[in-house]
């Protein structure tokens, strides 16, 4: 009888033994999990990136049909589709984004410019790049001449060189001025014909019938795609 006891005794233990152990492993399971989360949420908001003076960043847009027009025409790295970049800047430990967006370039907030990167998923549609180290030091003067152009009209043309500037043309001439006044992002001639039909986009047609204008499509010009793809960048992270 006694030696039932002790196996029964024994037994108790081992199932105690067991469960403890279940129990700590659901438990160790459970917090890599939540930290696995916690890890997920925080790394994948833009505001809490370590942004540096220079650092630019790129964005898919959802304007509509001209933003898709963009896209569908540019490629940028990681097969990334962007509509818009801007520039990195920061003042009295406030960040901002030096762009050329709605009637001028401007200063905006990086909060108000990453909350409209917010698609409806939830995802922030940004991409953050830098220069290369050892192309760095053109940052301070491409800061400077961005930072001159402050209320320099908008290009809605999208014709480089008339005074006014479009997204990537402001970034553009920024390093070309601080390279000296050699380009240092390339020019390439502009398209607004859809790649799979070789027809003019219908958007861009009476986009540039309200202005007026002709369309300046074999024009020189550059996209956030194009730039993005530059071997003088790193690539440093995506949020989407």
């Amino acid at each position: 009888m006694l030696s039932v006891e002790r196996s029964h005794g024994n037994d108790k233990r081992a199932v105690d033994g067991e469960a403890a152990t279940a129990g700590c492993l659901l438990m160790r399971y459970l917090f890599l999990l939540l930290l696995l989360f916690s890890n997920i949420c925080f790394a994948q908001n833009p505001l809490d990136f370590h942004w540096k003076i220079g650092d630019l960043i790129f964005q898919d847009l959802d304007c509509g049909p001209l933003c898709d027009a963009i896209e569908a025409v540019t490629k940028g790295a990681g097969g990334k589709k962007f509509s818009h970049i801007g520039l990195v800047y920061k003042r009295n430990d406030l960040v901002y984004v030096i762009e050329a967006i709605g009637k001028d370039v401007h200063l905006t907030p990086l909060k108000d410019f990453i909350k409209r990167s917010k698609d409806a998923s939830g995802h922030y549609k940004i991409v953050a790049g830098r220069l290369k180290p050892r192309y760095e030091y053109l940052n301070t003067r491409a800061i400077k001449f961005a930072l001159k152009q402050m209320g320099t009209p908008y290009d809605d043309v999208f014709l480089y060189g008339n005074g006014k500037y479009y997204c990537s043309e402001l970034i553009y001439d920024a390093y070309k001025d601080a390279n000296h006044g050699k380009p240092f992002f390339p020019l390439a001639p502009m398209t607004f014909k859809d790649p799979s039909t070789g027809k003019t986009f219908p958007a861009w047609q009476d986009y540039y019938s309200k202005l007026h204008t002709a369309i300046p499509e074999g024009q020189p010009g550059c996209n956030p795609g194009g730039i993005s793809s530059s071997d003088k960048i790193e690539i440093l992270k995506s949020f989407y």
